[in-house]
């Protein structure tokens, strides 16, 4: 629902923009600043998508952990999308997260976020807790530790069990 009434209220936004534009400027110049984002952006997206391809394959290449690589990626993707979308402040904030410089502060954070709940998920499967400490889903409830009262279901199809009359 929160993503439903985010792109609702950047379709207020950006409708808004464009007759404000239309009607200070007249249709070509809006139209003329809009294509003009979208080559712009398309050029800083394809130059900036080539170097986060090869980040992360220098990372794979390294066998160290590509979350940063991964953020970034992500982030140009989303950039590529709001410059696609035709608007100019879909294309400011594209243009936002195609600069480098600003899109590291975003890709960092997002980095230490996966980082921390990949440590969090590793320590909570080592130490034989259930992930993400929020208990275990049994029938739509989660139950909090403790021991869940069930039974064991096979559930394998008839070819894999063979002629044993006890796995049917």
């Amino acid at each position: 629902m929160r993503v439903f009434a985010v792109l609702l209220i950047g379709l207020a936004v950006e409708v808004t923009a464009l007759v404000a534009a239309f009607g200070s400027w007249g249709l070509l110049p809006t139209l003329g600043l809009l294509l003009l984002g979208g080559v712009v952006g398309s050029l800083l997206l394809r130059r900036e998508g080539a170097r986060a391809i090869g980040a992360f394959s220098e990372a794979m290449r390294t066998r160290r952990a590509p979350h940063q690589e991964v953020a970034d990626g992500v982030l140009i993707a989303a950039a590529g999308f709001l410059i696609v979308v035709p608007g100019f402040v879909s294309d400011v904030v594209g243009l936002f997260l195609l600069f480098p410089p600003t899109r590291r502060l975003i890709s960092r954070r997002m980095a230490r976020r996966a980082e921390a709940r990949e440590r969090e998920l590793v320590l909570n499967l080592r130490y034989g807790r259930p992930p993400m400490a929020g208990g275990v889903v049994v029938d739509g409830a989660v139950v909090d530790g403790g021991v869940v009262d069930g039974a064991v279901v096979d559930v394998r199809p008839d070819e894999v069990r063979g002629d044993r009359p006890e796995l049917r």
